[in-house]
């Protein structure tokens, strides 16, 4: 059956425009719109004005509706600009863009540790043998010495512990998140100090460039940052084992900070206070 620009038969032309943009807006996977695209050149225009590349890309991650603008960048220099108007190039660059991160956002990629380093933590017992940069060490041990955080005592368990990290990029997409409780070998009965639950914040910093890496209580106040996403609170296994915590949908994290809240405390130490490590 010849399609459109062969001078055959065309169902966009015979459903109409609304009920051909209901059909294309089931379409659940980019992959779908961007082989809808490759068909003529008339469905291709079909996509791109009616911008179903950006709806689902909204459906799939709500934080692309904070956008407020989209810039292509290129490793080589673009190819010659065809006589189109300014709102069509425009229309063209943003179907590029959102194509390519719808098809990022529901990628099979195996996940890749996004955390490039620590922030700060809200506490910290003994610094800086129980850091928070030995969170990002995935031995328990290191030079024959016990490798974990700790947060400082409290008498009321119910007090929370932060734990804010700078990612990689600017713009990350962030589905998992892992965390192992340590076990504390050096007590006789080698109890496990983990929080009862943990939540995710996504968002970015207000701070100027350079400022969010020195770990103190300015930098990690949350008037600091701007949150885009919260999660659900997730139930936390008081094992010694790498946890891993699957978000109801991937979030693209804009800014490029990520913050761990740790709830509730479920283990005294010899001193009679509640600790996370």
């Amino acid at each position: 059956m010849a399609l459109g620009d062969s001078g055959g038969w065309d169902f966009l032309k015979w459903l109409g425009p609304d009920t051909s943009a209901c059909v294309f807006h089931r379409l659940d996977d980019p992959a779908d719109l961007a082989r809808a695209a490759a068909v003529s050149r008339s469905w291709r225009r079909f996509v791109i004005a009616n911008e179903f590349c950006k709806s689902l890309c909204l459906r799939i991650c709500p934080e692309v509706a904070s956008f407020t603008r989209a810039v292509e960048v290129r490793k080589s220099p673009p190819p010659p600009a065809a006589h189109t108007s300014e709102s069509s190039h425009d229309a063209e660059r943003d179907h590029r863009i959102y194509s390519y991160l719808g098809g990022a956002l529901v990628s099979s990629q195996p996940s890749v540790d996004c955390i490039l380093h620590c922030i700060g933590a809200s506490s910290t017992d003994r610094f800086p043998d129980e850091r928070m940069e030995n969170t990002l060490e995935p031995r328990e041990r290191v030079g024959y010495r016990p490798s974990y955080w700790s947060s400082r005592g409290q008498h009321d368990p119910d007090v929370p512990e932060s734990l804010t990290y700078r990612l990689h990029s600017d713009l990350c997409i962030v589905d998992e998140i892992r965390i192992r409780p340590y076990q504390v070998c050096f007590y006789y009965d080698q109890p496990i100090f983990s929080s009862k639950m943990v939540r995710f914040w996504i968002g970015r910093s207000n701070l100027s460039a350079g400022s969010d890496g020195n770990g103190n209580q300015r930098v990690i106040a949350d008037e600091n940052y701007v949150w885009t996403y919260t999660s659900p609170e997730f139930p936390m296994l008081q094992e010694n084992v790498l946890q891993s915590f699957k978000l109801p949908h991937p979030v693209l994290c804009i800014g490029g900070v990520v913050k761990i809240e740790l709830l509730g405390r479920t283990q005294k130490a010899i001193d009679d206070m509640y600790y996370i490590w």
